[in-house]
C-alpha cells in the first residue's frame, strides 16, 4: 500500500493523504493526467472509473463516472483551478447527477495534488479542503477516506505497466459507452506545435490526408466559437471526393476544443468531437472523444478503418511537420 499517512484536521477542515511510489515524478504525473491511466485506478476496487473528459489545464474540466458491481453509476467532476505541469494541480471536486450535471445537493471540495521527488522515487501529497465541518463529516461518512486510499492502492500496477502507454504506440480506439469512443496517441512534439498543426490550413494540408494518394483541396478552419469549418479530400486524378463540415462549439487554445462534424451530403445527425492535448513524457498526449448518435453508427464508422487512417495521418504529422528538416 503506497499510502504512508492520513491526517484529518477538524479545526482547519482538511484531510491530508501522503503516498510514496518507486518511480520518477514524471511517471507518476503522467498517470494522473492521462485519462487511459487514471481511470484504471481512480475508482476503488469494484467501481472502475471511465473518464469521458480529462482536460488538465487551468479552466479545464474532467468528467467521469464509476460503475458498481450491479451496473449502478456514481459520477464526478473536477474543475482545474491551477496547474503547474509536473509539480501540482488544484481542482474543485464535486459529484454529478445521472445526466452529468453537477449535483448541488452534495458538497464539493477543493483538492490540491502535489508531486515531489524523494530519494527512492516520488511522493504525492493530496490535501482536501472542506467547506464546513458538517460537510467534512458527511463526506467522511460516505467513505471518502477509504475510497481515496483504496484507489491509491491500485496506482502501483498502472505505474508498472509501461508497455500499455508507451509513447511509440500507434493510435488506438477505446469504446467508452454506447455512443462515445476515445482515440488516443502520443504525438512527439510540444503541445503548442501540435495545436497549431491542427489549425493552420497550410500545415493541415500536409498531414491530415489518411492513406497515401490523397490531397486536401478544401481546408477552411473555424477560428472563433460559432464559426464553421469545411474539409474535403480527393484521390490523385480527382476521384473519390468526400468531406466533412461542422461548427466550433468550444475552444481553449492550446489544450481543448469541441466541434460538431457531419459528412457532406449525408443526412441525419452527425458526431461531436472533443480534442484534448496534454503534455506528457515523450511529447503531447492527443485524445479525441467522439460522440455518435447511437451504437450502430459508432460501430459502422469504426468498421471503416477510421483509426488506421488517423494513425497514418499522425505518423505523417510527426515525420513531415514536427520533425526538423
Amino acid at each position: 500500500m503506497p499510502v504512508t499517512t492520513v491526517e484529518k484536521d477538524l479545526d482547519a477542515l482538511t484531510m491530508t493523504v501522503v503516498a510514496d511510489f518507486p518511480v520518477p515524478v514524471s511517471r507518476l504525473w503522467d498517470a494522473y493526467v492521462d485519462p487511459r491511466q487514471i481511470e484504471r485506478f481512480w475508482g476503488p476496487p469494484g467501481w472502475p472509473a471511465t473518464f469521458t473528459r480529462h482536460d488538465v489545464s487551468v479552466g479545464g474540466r474532467s468528467e467521469y463516472y464509476m460503475t458498481g458491481p450491479e451496473g449502478e453509476r456514481s459520477g464526478g467532476y473536477w474543475e482545474f483551478l491551477a496547474v503547474d505541469p509536473g509539480h501540482s494541480f488544484e481542482v474543485r471536486d464535486g459529484f454529478t447527477r445521472p445526466d452529468g450535471a453537477p449535483d448541488a445537493e452534495l458538497p464539493s471540495m477543493r483538492m490540491v495534488y502535489t508531486f515531489e521527488p524523494t530519494g527512492s522515487g516520488s511522493r504525492l501529497t493530496t490535501r482536501t479542503f472542506f467547506p464546513s465541518l458538517g460537510e467534512l463529516e458527511q463526506l467522511l461518512s460516505m467513505g471518502m477516506e477509504e475510497g481515496l486510499t483504496a484507489a491509491m492502492g491500485q496506482v502501483d500496477a498502472v505505474l508498472a505497466d509501461l508497455a500499455s502507454f508507451a509513447a511509440d504506440l500507434p493510435a488506438a480506439a477505446q469504446v467508452l459507452d454506447d455512443t462515445r469512443v476515445r482515440v488516443s496517441r502520443v504525438i512527439r512534439g510540444p503541445v503548442r506545435t501540435v495545436w497549431d498543426a491542427h489549425h493552420d490550413p497550410a500545415l493541415l494540408r500536409r498531414w491530415m490526408l489518411g492513406p497515401d494518394g490523397w490531397s486536401m483541396p478544401v481546408c477552411e478552419v473555424a477560428t472563433n466559437v460559432g464559426d464553421s469549418f469545411r474539409n474535403e479530400w480527393e484521390q490523385e486524378g480527382g476521384g473519390g471526393r468526400f468531406g466533412f463540415t461542422g461548427e466550433l462549439l468550444e475552444s481553449s487554445p492550446p489544450h481543448h476544443e469541441v466541434t460538431t462534424e457531419r459528412m457532406i451530403g449525408v443526412e441525419g445527425p452527425g458526431a461531436v468531437n472533443e480534442l484534448t492535448l496534454t503534455p506528457v513524457a515523450g511529447g503531447t498526449l492527443l485524445t479525441l472523444v467522439i460522440t455518435y448518435p447511437d451504437a450502430e453508427t459508432r460501430d459502422a464508422v469504426l468498421g471503416t478503418g477510421m483509426v488506421d487512417g488517423m494513425e497514418t495521418s499522425y505518423a505523417r504529422l510527426e515525420a513531415e511537420v514536427l520533425t526538423p528538416a
